[in-house]
């Protein structure tokens, strides 16, 4: 059972892997829309950083030293910011097409769409120096442990500990909060269509409620697949302080990953142009398919 279990969770990553990489992939040579594809060019990097800190970590953990889980936890903070950041970008995106409201400031915001994702994108950036920082001092004290500096160094470690942390939350918990406002601000501008479009006897299938309704359907199931994969982080985290756990660890690594991968597959089945793009696809793959089993005589 001890080793049928790494064996099952590298099976699951592996299929997560290549799924996830196979729909961001598309969405990234398909879509010309610009938060799509830095969406999908972010979620494939993690999807690849995600798979080495497994390997590293559950395979091969004798290899995975000092340097290289600096580098790794690095590389992994970036593409981390900006899948989730931009994934919350999405979701405005959506409320400000989308939405109706007669606010003086929503329609400022609703005209000026472009500056103000761009002004999310930038602002963050803060969220992400800070968090880079507070790593390398992280490691840095850490290195010093290892090597017999105990002094002074331990209150800066539980400081940095804290820090950490505290980023941590920022980065991941904010872009939560921000789309789950998102969903709510849909919900109320469509129960306003649908009372305007009773008193008008107007039937409720119009086309604008079902972009309405199609926009939370991608936004809550990005709630939720965000939701599992925060819980997995902080489960990770606290298990490699407190716990340490090896088989909880291998869990939530393996759980972790169906965030990007899934929420790219929701992505295309929500936009129309991607999801006929994936059709057409699909019909060359069938029937360069048949062709080959006719050229064998099957």
């Amino acid at each position: 059972m001890i080793t049928l279990l790494p064996i099952i969770f590298s099976i699951l990553k592996m299929t997560e892997f290549i799924l996830g990489n196979f729909a961001n992939g598309f969405i990234a040579l398909v879509n010309s829309d610009q938060i799509l594809m830095a969406l999908s060019i972010s979620r494939t990097g993690l999807l690849w950083l995600m798979l080495i800190n497994w390997h590293a970590t559950v395979l091969t953990p004798v290899l995975y030293s000092l340097e290289v889980r600096m580098i790794v936890r690095i590389a992994w903070a970036v593409s981390n910011h900006f899948s989730m950041w931009l994934a919350a970008s999405l979701s405005i995106f959506y409320l400000l097409k989308i939405a109706n409201f007669s606010s003086c400031i929503f329609l400022y915001l609703k005209w000026r769409v472009k500056s103000v994702l761009l002004g999310i994108l930038l602002g963050t950036s803060v969220f992400l120096v800070s968090y880079l920082a507070v790593l390398c001092i992280d490691e840095n004290t850490q290195t010093n442990e290892y090597e017999g500096k105990i002094t002074w160094k331990t209150k800066l470690r539980h400081t940095v500990y804290l820090s950490d942390m505290t980023l941590f939350m920022l980065i991941n918990f904010v872009p939560f909060v921000m789309s789950l406002t998102c969903f709510l601000l849909l919900i109320i501008s469509l129960w306003k269509h649908l009372r305007k479009m009773q008193l008008n006897d107007k039937g409720s299938q119009d086309p604008s409620t079902k972009v309405h309704q199609r926009a939370m359907q991608t936004v809550v199931s990005f709630l939720f697949l965000l939701s599992c994969y925060f819980l997995t982080l902080v489960i990770s985290v606290w298990n490699s302080n407190r716990l340490q756990n090896e088989w909880l660890l291998m869990l939530c690594q393996a759980l972790g990953m169906l965030h990007p991968s899934s929420h790219s597959f929701i992505l295309i089945w929500g936009n129309k142009k991607l999801r006929q793009a994936l059709k057409n696809v699909r019909k060359i793959v069938c029937r360069f398919y048949c062709l080959n089993l006719q050229s064998f005589g099957w």
